[in-house]
């Protein structure tokens, strides 16, 4: 899901134990038929062959979330272009250090609004906690827009990056309780897809600021206008029915289950959502200490090393070096080549909101990082053979167009999206930001030292150690990563539960 701005078996996890370690574990009762068996029946009562519509009801809930990740990705473009021009009428034109702060204090921001999010979930709900994030992002665009200084820009993108840290963790959750388990896949790949369009936008809108150099006031101005919809629209969407159910609203929690799922569906789900709690003795608030305490530390472990693998396989990296790849072979505006790459990474989530329902996370996620790894020795093939000039330049801009693509099919959406499946209802907060934490630490380092890396080794065995991590990284989803496809989170934990026993 994420891209961040630089500048066959099943696999058992040990069960997740209640806090009461005092207490007789309860033992869920388990249904034997097929995941996907009811839901189906549910979802689609016509039986007929005809279209099944059964994620229309949940579509505008979610694509509303999913409007914070079209600030994510306009907040990741919007610096690209004015910078420069940004630079210049603030005063700090020519330091390199106080340019690369302005993008650094937004990751800065993003870390610090994870780790708060977990708590955040755990009492206020998801659309709550969204609705009020929005201020941060509402604050900080008005703040930079009007700054004069290079301390009220810094102050403006701490904010921003403060409210994109806390969406980034929440979004996910949302979407994946608040989805149709037969659909929640391809509901959840609206994170990559939203955060694309918001690249793309900010790509688009950033042309003017070539000729303007008073244009990027405008631009931020503009990032508030999405953040005004979350703060309005989210009034008007649902809660999590799992979260409603946790804190006893019962009644209400039914109300959702019905128009968002089908009648038929309210009183298993209501009885899986009971079990969960139950099992861990009604107490579902959670402590960060829980994370150190097995299996939430197993579960932890694979959110942290996914994002970990995700950043190491170079994606920041490659999107920074692309726009000097296309620039030898003719393409000399940076916002085309940037357009063009922008365009690749929005047809991959597209394609991804297809296969993800069918193929599976895991495939998905293992055929990913296979593209990635021979993308990246593509572009070390061609960059390192005796070939012809025009010859290496093209394969060098394919290797970079399907590095982008696989990308997006799979490391991208998958990774957000499987972690919040894979956590318990207690700990999904708390390991959701964790997992960010990660991100947020190795997206730094990478922006930090990949020039510093290319000035010194090359180009070509950099892109090569990003090949090795995503051949690493397929080795890991495929022994490590649990399949969740057709199943409902509850009935993911159940199975994992019972699975020690």
């Amino acid at each position: 899901m994420v891209i961040s701005q630089f500048p066959g078996r099943v696999r058992i996890i040990p069960p997740f134990r209640s806090r009461s370690f005092g207490k007789k574990r309860q033992h869920f009762q388990f249904w034997t038929q097929k995941p996907t068996e009811s839901i189906s029946a549910s979802l689609s009562e016509k039986g007929d062959g005809g279209p099944d519509f059964g994620w229309l009801p949940a579509f505008p809930h979610v694509l509303l979330a999913s409007m914070a990740n079209v600030l994510f990705g306009y907040h990741i473009g919007v610096m690209n272009g004015p910078i420069v021009a940004i630079a210049r009428e603030l005063g700090f034109e020519g330091n390199p250090l106080r340019e690369g702060l302005v993008v650094s204090i937004f990751i800065a921001g993003a870390f610090i609004g994870s780790i708060g999010s977990g708590s955040l979930v755990d009492n206020l709900g998801c659309r709550r906690t969204i609705q009020i994030d929005s201020f941060p992002l509402i604050l900080g665009a008005i703040l930079s827009a009007q700054a004069h200084s290079l301390d009220e820009m810094l102050w403006g993108r701490f904010l921003v990056g403060l409210g994109i840290g806390v969406n980034t963790v929440l979004v996910p959750i949302y979407i994946s309780e608040v989805s149709p388990t037969k659909y929640r896949g391809s509901l959840g790949t609206l994170c990559q897809i939203g955060t694309c369009i918001g690249i793309i936008a900010s790509l688009f809108l950033g042309i003017p600021s070539e000729s303007d150099p008073h244009w990027w006031r405008t631009m931020l101005y503009i990032a508030s206008f999405p953040a005004f919809i979350l703060t309005f629209g989210m009034q008007f969407a649902v809660d999590s029915p799992r979260w409603l159910c946790k804190v006893g609203r019962l009644d209400d929690a039914k109300t959702v289950i019905q128009n968002l799922w089908g009648k038929s569906e309210v009183y298993k789900s209501i009885e899986e959502f009971q079990s969960v709690i139950r099992n861990d003795g009604g107490d579902l608030k959670s402590s960060w200490l829980e994370l150190l305490e097995w299996p939430h530390r197993r579960v932890a472990f694979i959110g942290g090393a996914l994002f970990v693998l995700q950043q190491f396989a170079g994606i920041n990296g490659v999107l920074y070096f692309s726009s000097l790849t296309f620039h030898d072979v003719g393409i000399g505006s940076s916002a085309l080549a940037s357009l063009l790459v922008g365009f690749t990474n929005f047809g991959g989530a597209l394609f991804a909101s297809y296969l993800i329902d069918k193929q599976g996370r895991k495939k998905l996620l293992i055929g990913s990082y296979l593209g990635m790894a021979a993308s990246m020795f593509l572009i070390v093939y061609a960059n390192s053979s005796p070939l012809d000039e025009q010859i290496s330049h093209n394969l060098s801009i394919l290797g970079t167009l399907l590095y982008m693509f696989t990308f997006a099919v799979g490391a991208g959406p998958v990774t957000g999206l499987i972690i919040p499946e894979l956590s318990s209802t207690r700990t999904r907060g708390k390991i959701m930001g964790f997992s960010f934490c990660v991100h947020w630490v190795c997206n730094f380092l990478v922006g930090l030292y990949f020039l510093e890396l290319v000035d010194r080794f090359g180009i070509s065995p950099v892109y090569a150690s990003f090949g090795g991590v995503s051949l690493l990284s397929a080795i890991f989803a495929k022994y490590f990563i649990v399949e969740t496809k057709g199943r409902s989170l509850e009935e993911i934990e159940m199975l994992l539960n019972l699975s020690d026993d």
